[in-house]
């Protein structure tokens, strides 16, 4: 599989069932699904604190995500996860977690914001 068809967490999580009654449906499951996991992958540990996640970074996830509804509530988000097959989704977001493993061979992924920052101490250290 070249880079280019490389799975990325959009695909692998449209694979996660939806379970909601096709009239209740304010937002996309997949965009549900996203938006949470990289919340959580930024140190959100609440719905409230996945939703606000969400709102702030609304722009950016614009850019790939539909969003119809904007971002969901924090209540959307917890009612979502409770009705989702969580083996369903675990099993997609390994098959992501294992594709960005094959493309970075392995290598450690620093996803610590202070990492991604280029943060460091007065004596250049991290």
């Amino acid at each position: 599989m070249s880079e280019d068809l490389s799975l990325s967490l959009f695909d692998t999580l449209e694979q996660v069932p939806d379970p909601r009654r096709e009239r209740t449906k304010l937002h996309q499951l997949v965009d549900i699904l996203v938006i949470a996991v990289c919340a959580t992958i930024c140190a959100a540990e609440t719905w409230e604190e996945i939703a606000e996640f969400g709102q702030a970074k609304e722009g950016w996830f614009k850019q790939f995500l539909a969003l119809p509804n904007g971002i969901p509530s924090h209540d959307t988000f917890r009612r979502v996860f409770l009705l989702i097959n969580p083996q369903k989704f675990q099993e997609s977001f390994l098959v992501w977690v294992r594709e960005v493993s094959r493309l970075t061979a392995g290598e450690i992924v620093s996803i610590d914001g202070k990492q991604v920052r280029g943060a460091r101490s007065a004596d250049g250290k991290e």
